[in-house]
């Protein structure tokens, strides 16, 4: 095969460029302008190109290679590239023919030609029978490289075919085409299909290759080519970025084309580049429309044209049209100022036309329906009836919708129909407040998109007026719904919160987001994974901004991404930072030293649970508080990995005078009764201002209690909180702790026992602690102890005395059955301050539910009696309704 004569036959062709058609791609293989696109395949050197997913699939001895992608993602230009470096004898090696058709062109071939025939077509000359015999006596040296299966209008499916196996039988290009690619012709011939998504692509057994066109660094390297002045390039490539990189189509070469070719003209003119989706095309229409030179009249006429034949294409299976139907459109006037817009496929009179751009498709429907509407049967019925198809076109009429966006194009074709605009309008918000009220994030975020295009502040916020939608949460939100999402926050100004959870948080992510985060007052993302390079400016945003919380609970954040978060929050205005279950160790403790410590810090609350900060790290946190820079309140430290080796370091800080710290939770850390002893005397120094400690399950015993009872009684103990739950104190150490707490004047209101080990005989000086006239406690938590009816009596009768101050009593799991009842019920009726009662997980039953409710009834100061899991069946759940306050 005559490789120079298929060489000049493809670089000889010349199509022009056009604003939406692209660079022909023979013009860019010629000019050396070429840039592989991007496959999911990755090549052998690690860069994850179209060429090498090719090569290395017909190297593996596969004979059928599907390439498949959506509209002018390079599929074309590939192909064309792979023959011409064929021809040029640089690839492909293992094949002496290769033989390239369109789809199209084989079915359009007139009457009934052989095999024969059809290999000299694809020689693109005449050839010597000899040459031709040789082709057909190897057919595994044969490659067809076929383009544009998506436009073929016949089925590959085999089974409805008679299948031609005889070299010089004659034949249809159909059938000879479908004869070849199932085996029966030329057995062991290798084919390379182009083809966007399409039906057809079930019959053809082979490697799949998707063609996902140019990422970020493709962009940026054709953006350069595209510009001669580096300056002006870097200028399109920022702002092409911004507004369009986070869009699908925007990974098509051939919309990268049309993009530069706008910005140039408008750089070049002094123009102000386009916002959003629909300002580009408006653009680009107003382009082509000038350029065609016709009446305002004609443009109006020659969008209402495109606008039907945009609907029909819409509709119909191979999104063409025919030459008939075009006719019937009312292009005959103007049918050369629509060759811009619709590129024609076959003969002159049996030919279809399409649309060269989708996305222009859409465009002018949307167009269209503000022109004249007495077409279209209403916004709703537009949608409807595209749905599916037009994945853009709410998107259009939005931006349309707006006389800021489309005054531009009044001059061109004519003003816009009032009456559509005013429809529009009233669609849009009322099917605003439909989508805002479910729970359908896709919902939420198809409405922020809308918003977007429209560009209008005060619609923005009539939409979205509280309490349309006063926090924010989704999950997982892709690139352009972070676009759209920051320009709705950036309309409504600074808000509570902005919660915002994601499986990967990128750099990209967070930058496009940068200034909802600033306007957020509480920020939550938790439950996320970040990329390293996503940490830093999340870091500025809140810095820059006027969050005041910070939740990156879950994150899998890990010592080296918390090291550059704390490098940007030193100058913050952070009062609370969430580092719970971020998988960070001792390591990060001097990074948040730092942050606690600096000349502007105003971190109050700490929460770094569920991490192996250990004793190094807590001692780190500890030389902080020392600080007279450090106005930490709040430490919650569950699950750390601490032992009492670092509580002496911890009761020091307390000590010092310059801890602000107030709460502090120690949870499941194994400090002990050593541990609990160094803390008690830190809780008897007259500097020491703690008002909160939990210490549940510490794995303390009674021992502790006398060091505990002796820090009660001190004048200088300051704390309103005790939690000792979970610790083994037994009825020994427990009456010890209630010898403290009967010092007049001890401030503790909240006491937490719950699963102590406690036994009726402490429940009794417990009751008679409530009954003293001198205890402060007004929460008192002792669930999960089996002391029975009797042992809570002395509760119950504490509760009916004027003396006791108790707002909430926790009695889970006590084994209360229906005998108490009496007693419970006089109790709530005579106590003046009780408004919640835990009951759950008791012995409790139908019997029991007559006088709760209707005690329950008669106490309206009592806010909630919680009766999950006791033994009621469904015969009171009627019941147990008529009271709000009661839960089951």
């Amino acid at each position: 095969m005559d490789k120079a004569a298929v060489l000049s036959h493809i670089l000889r062709s010349k199509v022009r460029a056009t604003c939406l058609g692209g660079e022909p791609p023979t013009s860019v293989i010629d000019s050396n302008k070429y840039i592989p696109a991007v496959t999911a395949v990755a090549g052998d050197d690690g860069v994850p190109s179209v060429d090498h997913a090719i090569h290395r699939a017909l190297s593996d001895g596969v004979r059928t290679v599907v390439l498949t992608g959506p509209e002018g993602s390079g599929k074309t230009t590939a192909l064309l590239r792979l023959v011409v470096d064929w021809a040029k004898g640089e690839r492909l090696h293992d094949f002496s023919s290769v033989l390239h058709f369109r789809f199209e062109e084989i079915d359009s071939l007139d009457g009934e030609l052989s095999l024969e025939a059809l290999i000299r077509r694809g020689h693109l000359q005449p050839q010597p029978p000899a040459s031709v015999s040789r082709v057909l006596e190897k057919p595994d040296a044969v490659l067809f490289v076929l383009d544009g299966l998506d436009e073929y209008r016949r089925s590959l499916d085999p089974s409805v075919h008679a299948l031609c196996s005889d070299p010089s039988q004659l034949a249809s290009g159909a059938h000879l085409l479908i004869s070849l690619l199932h085996g029966a012709l030329l057995r062991g011939v290798a084919f390379l299909v182009a083809t966007r998504p399409t039906r057809n692509e079930r019959f053809l057994v082979g490697a799949r290759v998707e063609v996902s066109g140019f990422l970020k660094p493709q962009r940026e390297a054709f953006v350069s080519g595209f510009f001669t002045d580096p300056s002006t390039a870097n200028k399109a490539l920022v702002h092409m970025e911004r507004t369009l990189g986070f869009y699908d189509f925007c990974t098509s070469p051939r919309f990268c084309w049309t993009v530069c070719f706008m910005y140039e003209s408008l750089i070049g003119s002094g123009a102000t580049l386009p916002e959003t989706l629909t300002q580009l095309f408006v653009e680009i229409l107003a382009h082509l429309i000038q350029t065609s030179s016709l009446t305002q009249d004609c443009n109006r006429k020659l969008v209402l044209a495109l606008g039907r034949v945009a609907s029909h294409c819409f509709l119909d299976p191979y999104s063409s049209c025919a030459k008939e139907l075009i006719d019937g459109f009312g292009f005959k006037q103007f049918f050369t100022a629509a060759d811009a817009f619709l590129q024609a496929e076959g003969e002159l009179e049996s030919c279809t036309f399409s649309f060269r751009s989708q996305l222009m498709q859409e465009f002018v429907l949307a167009l269209a329906f503000f022109l004249d509407g007495s077409e279209y049967e209403g916004v709703e019925k537009l949608l409807d009836k595209h749905r599916g198809a037009a994945k853009f076109l709410d998107f259009f009429l939005a931006g349309l919708s707006e006389p800021d966006q489309h005054g531009s194009l009044e001059p061109l074709v004519g003003g816009f129909a009032p009456e559509q605009t005013q429809e529009f309008s009233s669609w849009f918000k009322s099917s605003s407040e439909g989508r805002l009220k479910g729970y359908d994030k896709n919902e939420h975020y198809r409405c922020f998109h809308l918003l977007h295009q429209a560009q209008n502040q005060s619609l923005v916020r009539e939409v979205l007026a509280p309490p349309a939608h006063p926090c924010i949460y989704h999950r997982n939100p892709v690139l352009p719904d972070c676009v759209a999402l920051n320009y709705v926050i950036t309309c409504l100004g600074e808000r509570d919160k902005l919660s915002l959870c994601g499986e990967s948080i990128s750099k990209e992510t967070v930058e496009v987001l940068s200034p909802a985060v600033s306007l957020s007052r509480t920020v939550d993302l938790s439950n996320s994974s970040f990329q390293a390079e996503a940490v830093s400016p999340l870091a500025s945003a809140v810095r820059a901004g006027v969050t005041r919380e910070l939740d990156l609970s879950s994150t899998r954040l890990g010592d080296e991404k918390l090291k550059r978060l704390c490098a940007g929050l030193k100058d913050s205005k952070l009062h609370r930072l969430n580092l719970k279950a971020c998988g960070v160790t001792a390591a990060c403790c001097d990074d948040l030293l730092s942050v606690l410590t600096s000349q502007t810090s105003q971190l109050q609350v700490l929460e770094i649970s569920f991490n192996q900060v250990g004793d190094g790290g807590f001692t780190k946190l500890c030389e902080a508080m020392q600080s007279p820079l450090c106005g930490l309140q709040e430490l919650r430290m569950q699950r750390c990995d601490l032992t009492a080796a670092s509580v002496e370091g911890f009761a020091a800080a307390l000590c010092s005078g310059r801890s602000q710290l107030r709460k502090v939770n120690l949870t499941d850390n194994a400090i002990g009764d050593g541990g609990v002893e160094a803390l008690c005397k830190a809780l008897q120094h007259p500097l020491c201002k703690l008002k909160s400690l939990i210490l549940f399950g510490n794995e303390l015993t009674g021992a502790c209690c006398s060091h505990l009872k002796e820090a009660l009684m001190s004048e200088h103990f300051s704390l309103s909180e005790l939690d000792l739950s979970v610790n083994d104190l037994g009825q020994e150490g427990a009456l010890m702790l209630c010898q403290g707490l009967s010092r007049p004047g001890c401030p503790i209101e909240t006491l937490n026992l719950t699963r102590c080990e406690l036994t009726p005989a402490v429940f009794k000086e417990l009751g008679s602690l409530l009954r003293s006239g001198t205890c402060q406690l007004k929460s008192l938590l002792v669930g999960l102890n089996k002391v029975g009816d009797g042992g809570v009596k002395h509760l119950w009768d504490a509760l009916a005395h004027p003396g006791c101050l108790l707002e909430e009593l926790d009695v889970e799991m006590t084994r209360l059955t229906d005998a108490c009842v009496e007693d419970l019920c006089a109790a709530v009726r005579s106590s003046e301050t009780l408004k919640c009662l835990e009951l759950r997980n008791n012995s409790l039953t139908d019997a029991a539910v007559v006088p709760i409710v209707q005690v329950m009834r008669d106490k309206p100061s009592m806010k909630k009696m919680n009766l999950k899991y006791n033994d009621f069946s469904e015969e009171v759940f009627e019941m147990l309704d008529e009271c709000d306050n009661i839960r089951y």
